[in-house]
């Protein structure tokens, strides 16, 4: 059976599993509806529209009470 020659060094072994074990960053879209940044394929968290259609209702914010 092989063995090695020589022993990893760290940096060897760290580079070849950072390589390996990288998290890609998400994918990003703009909404059609409000133009704000979303992940593609769901709804849009801002104003509820998905694919043209409102699929969540959004309450309206509620007023901010007035102090006096």
């Amino acid at each position: 059976m092989a063995v090695p020659k020589r022993r990893t060094s760290r940096t060897a072994r760290k580079t070849r599993r950072a390589n390996h074990d990288k998290v890609a960053a998400p994918a990003l879209t703009r909404c059609s509806n409000c133009g704000e940044v979303q992940r593609p394929h769901r709804v849009c968290p801002a104003c509820g529209f998905y694919n043209g259609q409102s699929v969540v209702a959004k309450p309206a914010p509620a007023p901010a009470p007035s102090e006096g």
